[in-house]
This record gives C-alpha cells, sequence and structure tokens, in this order.
C-alpha cells in the first residue's frame, strides 16, 4: 500500500480566525447564561413571572389610564387586584387539597373491591401474579436475620463457666421544651421563602408597569439598532401583541378550567374547583398539558365509583371539551398558532423544565414566545425567530429555487395555490418565482450550476407553468386564507393593492385583427436556460390574460436560427434577460428580431434584481428596443396597453355605473 500523502499545512485567513474566534465566544457566553439562569433560579423564577404579569395587566392599566387614573395610582390598583385574586385562589386551593386528603382514606376500600374483582375474573393466577409471589418470598428470605451457630455451639460446651450475656441498658435522650420563640420560628420558617417570592414577584410587577418606557428604551439601546423609529415602533407592536396573546389565553385557558370545573361537579368528582383551577394553570402547557390535568380526575373517579360509570363521563368530557377549545375556539379568537414550531415548543418544555421545574414548564411556552417576537423586530435577535419561529426558515423565493433545484414542481404548484388564495398570480410570478430565479443566475454567474443543472431547473419551471395553467388570474375572493406558513410569508411581501393585482384579462374576440393570430406574444430567450424557464412563465401569464403566447430558446436568436423563426401572428416580441451584463448582446438580438419581424414592437424584459429604472431605461436606448419591463407583470400590462383593449369586465362595470347615473 501507498503511504498516505500528508496534506501541507494551510494558514487560516483572518477571517476565519475571527468567525472561530465569534463561535467560541458564542459557546461560551451561551454556557455562562444557562447557567446562571440554573443556579440563579431563585432571582430568575420571579422576574420572569414578574414580566409576564406585567404583559397581562399592562391592558388594563391602559384602560384605566384613558378614563384619566393617574399612572401610579392605576398601576397599584390593578397589582391589589390581581394579587388579590391569586391569593384568594391560592386559599381555595388548599382548602381543597385539605379536604382531599381527609377523603382519601375512603376511597382505599373501593380501590381494594376494584383490584379484586380484576382478579376475579382472570381464570388462575397468571404469570405476573406468579412472579410477584416468587420476588416475595425471595424478599422475606433475604430480610431474615443471620443465625449464629458459633456462638450457640460454644455455650453449650463451656457449660456453667461461661457468664451470661449482658443485657443493654435502654437510654432515652429527651430534648428540652421548645420556647414560644422557638415554635414560632418552626411555624414561620417553611413560609419565608414563598413570601418573599411573592414579595419579589409584586415589586417587580409594579416597577416594570410604571416603568415601561423606559425599560423598552433600554432594550433598543442593548439591541443596538441604527434605525431608532423603526425599532421603536417594532418593539411596541411587540409588547401589544405580547400582551393580547397573554390576556386572552390566560382568559381562554381560565373559561376552560371553568368549564372543566363545573362539569367534574355535575359528574361528582370531589374537589372538582381544583381540578379546574389545576386545568387551566397546566393548559399553558403545550399538547401534555390537558392530559396531565385529566389524569387525577381520572383516578379519582376510579377510586370513588364502585362502577366505571364516572370515569367514563369524566373522560368524555376532556376528550369533547379540550378538542372544541383547542382546534375551534382558539384559531378564531388569536389565529391559528402562538408563533412557535412544534419542535420549538417540545424544546422549550425540556430546556425551561430542566433549569426551573415544574414552574419552568408552565413558562416555557410563554417565555419561547417572548424570545421569538424579539427576534422577528431586534435585528441581533433574528436567531431566535429562526430557531423557534414557525415561519419557513428560507425565504419563499429560496424555497421555489430550491424546489427547482430538487426537480420538485408539484410541491412548489401546490404553495403557489396556497398564496393564489389571497394574491394574484401576477404577484407570485414577480415576488416569488422570478426572484427564485434570479437566484438561479446568481448561481449561474459564479459558476455554480452546470448546464444539466440549468436545463433541470428549466424543465421544472416549464412542469411548474404547466401545473398553473388552469388557475385565473382575478383578484381573490376576500373570505379565502391560507393557512399555509410558507404562502403566508409570501403573502406578506405583495400588498392587497399592488399594481399587478388587477391587470386585465382579455377576450380573444376583443382583440383588434392583428392579434388574432395563434399566438400573437412571440416570448424569447435571451443568452441562458434561465432566461427560458422566465421566458416561460412569461408566456403562460400573458396566455392566462388573453394573449396567447409560445416561447422560444436563446438558440433562436443565431444569425442562422433567427430567419428561420415561425413569426406567424406575432404582434409583439418579448425578449428576457435576467442579467444586464451583455448590453452588445442585448443590441443584436433586437436588431435580428427588427429584421425579422419589422413592424412587431419588441419589448426588453431585463429582470435584474434591484435594477434603477435610469439604468434600465439606458438598456432601452442602447438596445434599440420599444419598450422595457422591469418584472413580468409589467411585461404583460404592456402587452394589454398595446392591443388597445380595456378589460371587458371593467368595461361592462363603467357601462353599468353610467347608466346607473
Amino acid at each position: 500500500m501507498r503511504p498516505l500523502a500528508r496534506q501541507p499545512f494551510r494558514a487560516r485567513t483572518t477571517e476565519e480566525l475571527l468567525a472561530l474566534l465569534s463561535a467560541v465566544a458564542t459557546a461560551i457566553l451561551a454556557v455562562i447564561i444557562i447557567s446562571m439562569l440554573y443556579f440563579g433560579r431563585d432571582i430568575f423564577v420571579p422576574v420572569a413571572l414578574a414580566i409576564l404579569l406585567s404583559f397581562v395587566l399592562a391592558p388594563l392599566v391602559g384602560i384605566l389610564q384613558r378614563i384619566h387614573v393617574p399612572r401610579g395610582l392605576a398601576v397599584v390598583s390593578v397589582v391589589i387586584l390581581a394579587f388579590t385574586l391569586i391569593f384568594a385562589m391560592g386559599s381555595l386551593l388548599a382548602t381543597q387539597l385539605t379536604q382531599l386528603a381527609g377523603d382519601l382514606p375512603r376511597y382505599q376500600s373501593t380501590i381494594s373491591e376494584k383490584i379484586q374483582s380484576f382478579r376475579d375474573t382472570k381464570a388462575g393466577r397468571g404469570t405476573l401474579e406468579r412472579a410477584s409471589d416468587m420476588l416475595k418470598d425471595l424478599s422475606k428470605e433475604l430480610d431474615k436475620p443471620k443465625d449464629a451457630p458459633s456462638a450457640r455451639g460454644s455455650g453449650s460446651v463451656a457449660g456453667f463457666n461461661t457468664p451470661a450475656p449482658l443485657t443493654p441498658v435502654p437510654v432515652e435522650v429527651r430534648q428540652p421544651d421548645p420556647g414560644a420563640l422557638e415554635s414560632l420560628r418552626t411555624l414561620i420558617s417553611p413560609l419565608v421563602h414563598p413570601l418573599a417570592t411573592t414579595g419579589i414577584i409584586i415589586i417587580f410587577v409594579i416597577f416594570i408597569l410604571l416603568q415601561r418606557e423606559d425599560l423598552r428604551n433600554r432594550l433598543i439601546r442593548l439591541a443596538g439598532s441604527s434605525d431608532l423609529q423603526r425599532t421603536t415602533a417594532a418593539l411596541d407592536d411587540a409588547a401589544s401583541r405580547l400582551s393580547r396573546l397573554f390576556l386572552t389565553q390566560l382568559i381562554l385557558n381560565g373559561a376552560f378550567g371553568v368549564v372543566i370545573g363545573i362539569g367534574l361537579w355535575l359528574i361528582g368528582i370531589p374537589s372538582a374547583i381544583l381540578w379546574g383551577i389545576l386545568a387551566a394553570a397546566l393548559r399553558f402547557v403545550p399538547y401534555i398539558g390537558a392530559v396531565i390535568a385529566g389524569a387525577f380526575p381520572l383516578a379519582l373517579a376510579v377510586a370513588i365509583d364502585p362502577g366505571w360509570s364516572m370515569l367514563l363521563w369524566t373522560l368524555a368530557l376532556f376528550l369533547v371539551v379540550e378538542p372544541v377549545v383547542g382546534h375551534v375556539i382558539e384559531p378564531m379568537v388569536y389565529g391559528h398558532s402562538t408563533g412557535l414550531s412544534p419542535v420549538a415548543v417540545v424544546v422549550s418544555a425540556t430546556f425551561w423544565t430542566a433549569l426551573w421545574g415544574p414552574i419552568g414548564l408552565v413558562l416555557a411556552t410563554p417565555l419561547t414566545v417572548c424570545l421569538v417576537v424579539l427576534g422577528r423586530h431586534v435585528e441581533r435577535l433574528e436567531f431566535l425567530d429562526v430557531m423557534f419561529g414557525d415561519r419557513p426558515a428560507l425565504s419563499p423565493p429560496e424555497i421555489f429555487y430550491q424546489r427547482m433545484l430538487a426537480g420538485d414542481p408539484t410541491e412548489a404548484a401546490e404553495k403557489a395555490e396556497e398564496f393564489l388564495k389571497e394574491r394574484s398570480l401576477a404577484s407570485y410570478y414577480d415576488e416569488v418565482a422570478l426572484k427564485g430565479l434570479q437566484l438561479a443566475q446568481a448561481d449561474a454567474e459564479r459558476g455554480a450550476l452546470d448546464q444539466e443543472r440549468l436545463t433541470k431547473i428549466r424543465d421544472a419551471v416549464n412542469e411548474f407553468a404547466s401545473d398553473l395553467s388552469d388557475q385565473e388570474d382575478r383578484p381573490p375572493a376576500k373570505s379565502n386564507s391560507t393557512t399555509d406558513a410558507e404562502a403566508s410569508s409570501a403573502v406578506e411581501s405583495v400588498a392587497e393593492n399592488a399594481t399587478n393585482e388587477t391587470l386585465p384579462i382579455l377576450s380573444k374576440e376583443s382583440l383588434p385583427p392583428g392579434w388574432q393570430g395563434e399566438h400573437p406574444v412571440l416570448c424569447v430567450a435571451g443568452r441562458s436556460r434561465i432566461d427560458e424557464a422566465a421566458a416561460i412563465m412569461l408566456a403562460q401569464l400573458s396566455t392566462t390574460h388573453g394573449l396567447a403566447a409560445r416561447v422560444e430558446g436563446a438558440e433562436a436568436l443565431s444569425t442562422t436560427n433567427v430567419f428561420r423563426l415561425d413569426t406567424t401572428g406575432v404582434a409583439i416580441v418579448c425578449l428576457v434577460y435576467l442579467d444586464a451584463n451583455g448590453p452588445a448582446h442585448m443590441r443584436y438580438s433586437v436588431r435580428r428580431l427588427r429584421r425579422k419581424l419589422p413592424k412587431a414592437t419588441i419589448i426588453l424584459g431585463c429582470w435584474v434584481k434591484e435594477i434603477d429604472p435610469a439604468a434600465l431605461e439606458l438598456l432601452r436606448e442602447g438596445a434599440k428596443a420599444d419598450l422595457v419591463a422591469a418584472s413580468l407583470g409589467e411585461a404583460v400590462k404592456l402587452c394589454i396597453e398595446a392591443t388597445g383593449v380595456k378589460d371587458q369586465e371593467a368595461s361592462k362595470q363603467e357601462m353599468s355605473a353610467t347608466v346607473a347615473a
């Protein structure tokens, strides 16, 4: 075997060293923060509770301020009212727990009878029961005291000369009776920690509500944003959204607890108030909260009822109320999601439970929601939204490009149909598909895409456009809305009143004679397969708006092929480029098309990312084209305007309005 060649040492660049140091520093900082959260939980738990309570109470303080109550008085009044309700609920819980503990011995006989009846239904003793008896016998043998035969034997040989063993004298230690001070200390010591925690929470809530603007400004300073106005507006919006979310969630979960408590009381479960409050609190824990809350009443139903009817009624109560609240009422009240991905919910619940125990499990979702909202509005914390948010990690154009690379146009078409529930096809092509092709163009320019991949992208776009060929480009009904996260992210990038949202749709009968050919619009790719993919989308969009179009590849512009080009019935030509690096190529292409089609209108579509309108006009003048378009929607609009025909439905509406007037 030949020895492996040793790779020569390559010195790291300054950028690589800085990136490595940054990664190490970030990891060390994360470890320090997690350690602080764990070892300082006695401080951080009250602070976290106070922050969440401030979000809940802030709307109430705002209501009092709007009726001209001084801010300090409003804050103190709301905090006193809130903690009075909390203390009343705590005392009610203590009463219910005491009553339940006193009644538990009465349920032991019912449980024993059910276990015995369950055993009686078995024919003979099962394997598990025999194994249990065997383990009990072994335990008895191991617990027997060890005999001392040598001691007994030596006693019989020694006879009367061996003295009798001494009997130990029992000693009893008595503590002096505690004094009054010691008894008071024993009584108060268990209450010191809860009272201290409650006091810290009250103080923090009051100061957070009093100093909200000052704390916001300090957070902006820490975030280091250069755009002060936008960051301030974003944080105010985030705070108001969180307040509404937590207050609504508190009301909804409280109503859930009330319904569960009333239902359990009607069924006959003891301490129904306790289980209702527990259900309301545990419902803040996603997925498993309602299951945990239902386990206790179900176990109690087994212990109380000699039969099984109470168990079945209790199970039915939870199986009906939880889906109704979770899948019907919640989406109606505050949307389909809290903004967290399912994986983030599980990870956050595990993380906060490991740090802060049961209270961390209850606070996991609210705390993570706060972090995600901050990540969406503060630039330096954007990684939190990427890690925990439910929005797609990739932008819609990146997702489109990735699916074209993977050869999966069917899934892309499904997402486009979700987008079309709220926006137009022209907007989808311009804001998602075209920007995805611009990413492909950037990769092609740096040599990351070979001809095979470029052909694969072109073919995928062709299939994608074919899948959308039966879609009408009419403004969608206001009642329709998408529930898909990727489509929603794309919809957010398009305004409802965007220019391309209401492009006219023409009928063939209304077109001038020169436009009534089989394909009056000819879309020609400029230089590459990506240009051809963009031309395919343009042709499909033009056909949707009543102007049938066909596509020719870049090879059709060669000197040999351009004169063989079939131009029967062509009234307008769209020359498509996704880069502006070849003005000479544009000029010669327009010149060849002009020789072949001297009467046709030539539109130069130069769809470069963030191109300046002045630069676009210079390209048009240099290429000697008639018109220039910066997007697919604009190109279709120019084609429609070139016909001189208005939208038929728009004309009918104008005529109806005139007649009515």
